[in-house]
């Protein structure tokens, strides 16, 4: 997959096959958009490209109100590139471009730029100045610019619509099991190694800490069993990479020795070795208990043997199968 940023950067046009969005998560409604993107490209002889953006559109227009973010920009490319895509154009979200109506954005960018003959996008995509642009607008402009446009529906798993915003929820509240079925594989977090205080070493246990990318999804205070899959120094960790860890996490702010602030570390089982700026991605599975504060440090160490054993034991069973969706969207 070629990844461009900006429309400066693009080749020359090409007639090409189009879907935007945000597609924060790379969810199985966005799969599903990809999927008939890619499909209807290889039909049409199109070249198939994918549009995002480099930041969320709240950021912009509403500042204070974006959302924590699913995936960040670099693990989307990759997670689009396995969709099959040919092109992933980064837009960069400026006050400008959302000035943009939706007459512009489809001349300028779709048509103009991308020389697309095919849009796809979710139903209820919207586009342009105040997301005045919707589907239908897509359609009417089309026999203006020589483009056809088409919906992909919204898409249920386990009775529950897909969306980035309810996976964020979710997660959230420490749910793992319906966003692991609804993004097709475990939520993850992402980061970089950092020094600790030192503190799980001592007590046995030593513990990777995770500084995480700013406006990165967290989820709620606890103990959680996952993996790690730990990068060489200087390259990006990637959940199928050749060091993958099984890993007891800790997301909060360590209570037993005073409030910290709120952060992630993992311990990493049978695995000895200094991380400190390695890139590490922490998938997490299931919630085993809430964060705790314990009066007696040795009472903090029981309950970490147990966890550890307790990760051990739910690592050993998992099989990260998601449920086949049902045809039932790509939400943003």
């Amino acid at each position: 997959m070629r990844l461009s940023h900006g429309l400066g950067a693009l080749p020359d046009a090409v007639p090409s096959c189009v879907t935007v969005g945000f597609f924060d998560g790379v969810h199985r409604g966005h799969q599903a958009v990809f999927a008939r993107t890619v499909e209807a490209a290889r039909a049409e002889g199109l070249r198939s490209v994918a549009v995002t953006f480099d930041r969320h559109p709240r950021e912009v227009f509403a500042p204070g109100t974006e959302p924590p973010l699913i995936t960040t920009l670099a693990r989307k490319a990759e997670l689009v590139a396995a969709q099959g895509i040919d092109l992933l154009l980064v837009l960069e979200f400026t006050p400008e471009l959302a000035a943009w109506p939706p007459e512009d954005f489809a001349r300028r960018a779709l048509a103009e730029a991308l020389g697309a003959r095919r849009i796809v996008v979710g139903a209820n995509f919207t586009f342009g100045h105040r997301a005045a642009g919707t589907l239908a607008t897509l359609a009417e402009l089309g026999g203006e610019l020589g483009f056809a446009a088409e919906g992909v529906g919204l898409l249920e798993v386990e009775g529950r619509p897909v969306s980035s915003s309810a996976i964020r929820a979710a997660v959230a509240e420490g749910e793992l099991a319906w966003p692991r079925s609804a993004l097709g594989r475990p939520f993850a977090i992402e980061g970089i190694v950092g020094a600790g205080a030192g503190r799980g070493a001592g007590l046995g246990y030593p513990t990777a800490n995770l500084q995480v990318p700013p406006r990165m999804l967290l989820p709620r205070a606890g103990i959680y069993a996952g993996r790690a899959a730990v990068g060489a120094a200087g390259d990006r960790a990637a959940p199928t990479g050749s060091t993958v860890r099984t890993a007891a996490v800790n997301v909060g702010t360590n209570p037993t020795f005073g409030h910290e602030p709120f952060h992630v570390e993992a311990h990493l089982l049978d695995f000895a070795g200094d991380l400190r700026g390695r890139s590490v991605v922490l998938e997490l599975w299931q919630r085993l208990r809430d964060e705790e504060r314990f009066g007696e440090v040795d009472d903090l160490v029981r309950q970490i043997a147990a966890d550890v054993e307790r990760t051990r034991e739910v690592m050993a069973g998992a099989t990260g199968e998601a449920p086949v969706p049902t045809a039932a969207s790509p939400g943003s």
